[in-house]
């Protein structure tokens, strides 16, 4: 304590020989006598006790904190009024059972909805049949389920899902799998070749993203795990660092994956929204948002909803002002943005040649064309890659260590994924890069010349975005999804988009989907104010509801609808996976 006084009289001698330290001294400590005596007044005034007083300053400090966090964190005042009171609504028993009735309706609806795909007579197998089916029957029965099928997924015909699909990659990948079927990586002195090729792919990913000689990064299962593991890694960095409570800055835009990993990590979650005309992430309102408790920025290229490429270059400033991060998200455009200057369209830097740029998520298994299952994440420095590891050092089964979330992993896909890349080689890449941009910028151009519709900001990759002034989007939406497509339904702004792939620039579907695209938009204008129905209605009183917790029960019932086997089509010949004969 003594110690401590020396120093600060020490310091405070330093400060007075400062010009006009002094004068200022003076000054403050008279404004701080005027404010002790104004309050003492007060406290006579109303004759407070000490225990009163102390009491009073923690309520206003409370209070303070909790009207300063509901205002300025996350969603604005007016949203989350709006949200407590749709909450103490819905506790009102009337409102109750109306909201459940309502709620059984939608899961009796998708129940029907599913009950559809089945071909007359299926059931569902509940338990394991008491004799084990032959090889034949089970193939017999498989293709029975594959034609259940009503999209004709392969023509070009669903936004996104199907990157590839050619018969000369399914054979190959069919051939590497059989040969590969049984590895796993988590034992890699018995799988040496899963390891070697493994590695290959992570560090063929490296170089095309530019990464120096310290840069290196890990495969996983997907785009999801991809950006959570690089979350957890900037979670674990900064309570390394001290920090207790991390949150993360990430454009509104950006994938629900992060959202998905601050709920399963602890981070708090702090959206930046986007320029509403270019679509882009707002720079400026990023820096604004930035605190001492940061652990990473996120920026997209492109994101998932408009196709719209974050300005990479000023988050990397940023993240480099600030010794924060910066991870790029490139799971959808990572096989794409590589090789598009080769292709002929440039771009602005968005990876490694960028110096605050530390970590980048890229999926093999879309434009890399590897099957599903597969992603990489990669660092800038291997001292990032290893806060992602778990390692457990105390367990009685021995030393575990894993590089991502799974134990086991499928040798399969990794090889497969492997043989994929290998298969395409750069030159490849280059050549489907540049078919799929032709054609996205051509759906795009053409777009922009309907009238009645208009394209979201300047997309430069492979999703256009669309949307209208003029009446509700989700009845174009409705209208082509009766014509056989399959497309991208958003909120948020209210649109859609379609995320062109290698199926796409198939003769021929580019002009398919523009001529149907006019058809349906040209009936839609002769009545733009036609109020909506069926699920274009749906979707968009959806966005309306201040509660996004009732949004949520509905999605919850749409997922226990996918696993829901209590219904059947009509009886038929097949029971439990077997023939059944009269």
């Amino acid at each position: 304590m003594d110690v401590l006084k020396s120093l600060l009289l020490t310091i405070h001698s330093w400060l007075h020989l400062l010009p006009g330290f002094s004068i200022i001294e003076e000054y403050v400590l008279n404004i701080l006598d005027y404010i002790r005596l104004k309050v003492n007044s007060s406290c006579e005034a109303y004759s407070l006790e000490a225990w009163q007083i102390i009491l009073l300053s923690v309520a206003v400090f409370v209070a303070t904190q909790w009207l300063w966090d509901f205002i300025f964190s996350g969603e604005g005042a007016v949203a989350k009024v709006k949200k407590a009171v749709f909450r103490w609504v819905r506790k009102i028993p009337y409102v109750q059972r109306q909201i459940q009735t309502e709620v059984s309706k939608t899961a009796k609806s998708m129940q029907d909805s599913f009950a559809k795909d089945l071909k007359p007579g299926m059931s569902f197998i509940r338990k394991l049949p008491f004799y084990g089916n032959s090889a034949d029957e089970v193939c017999q029965l498989a293709e029975t389920y594959k034609s259940m099928r009503s999209l004709e997924f392969n023509r070009g015909r669903a936004s996104g899902t199907l990157y590839n699909g050619g018969e000369e990659l399914t054979e190959l990948n069919g051939q590497i799998y059989k040969m590969f079927a049984w590895t796993n990586p988590l034992h890699g002195d018995v799988f040496p070749d899963i390891r070697k090729m493994e590695a290959e792919v992570v560090q063929m990913c490296i170089s095309m993203f530019n990464g120096g000689s310290e840069a290196c990064g890990t495969m996983t299962s997907g785009g999801t795990e991809s950006i959570m593991l690089a979350c957890k890694a900037y979670r674990d960095r900064a309570i390394r660092q001290g920090i207790k409570h991390p949150d993360m800055v990430v454009p509104r835009s950006a994938h629900a994956a992060f959202e998905k990993a601050c709920q399963t990590f602890g981070i708090k979650f702090i959206p930046v929204p986007a320029d509403p005309v270019t679509m882009k992430v707002d720079v400026r309102k990023m820096k604004k948002l930035i605190t001492r408790n940061t652990c990473m920025l996120v920026g997209s290229t492109p994101d998932f909803p408009t196709g719209v490429m974050d300005p990479i270059e000023e988050i990397s400033a940023l993240g480099a002002k600030y010794n924060i991060p910066v991870h790029v998200d490139a799971c959808l455009g990572g096989f794409l943005i590589p090789f598009m200057e080769k292709a002929g369209y440039p771009l602005p830097l968005f990876d490694f040649r960028l110096p605050g740029v530390t970590s980048i998520s890229c999926d093999t298994h879309k434009y890399g064309f590897a099957p599903k299952g597969s992603s990489v994440v990669l660092y800038s420095s291997v001292e990032m890659r290893r806060y992602q590891y778990y390692v457990i050092t105390d367990w009685p089964g021995g030393i575990y260590a894993t590089p991502t979330f799974g134990g086991s992993r499928p040798g399969a896909i990794i090889a497969a994924c492997w043989a994929t890349m290998v298969h395409y080689g750069e030159t490849g890449y280059i050549n489907t890069t540049r078919k799929i941009i032709d054609t996205a910028r051509y759906i795009k151009q053409e777009v922009a010349e309907i009238p009645g519709l208009f394209v979201y900001g300047d997309p430069l990759v492979s999703v256009i975005a669309i949307g209208s002034l003029d009446f509700n989007i989700f009845r174009l939406t409705e209208a082509l999804t009766k014509r056989g497509w399959s497309l991208n339904a958003l909120q948020f702004p209210s649109c859609f988009h379609i995320c062109c792939t290698l199926l796409h620039t198939l003769p021929g579907v580019a002009d398919e989907f523009l001529a149907d695209l006019r058809e349906c938009t040209a009936v839609i204008m002769a009545d733009p104010q036609q109020k909506a129905t069926g699920m274009a209605a749906l979707y968009g009183m959806s966005q309306t509801i201040p509660d996004r917790s009732l949004v949520g029960e509905l999605v919850m019932e749409y997922l226990d609808a996918l696993y829901d086997t209590s219904y059947s089509s009509k009886p038929s010949s097949m029971s439990n996976g077997h023939a059944t004969h009269s």
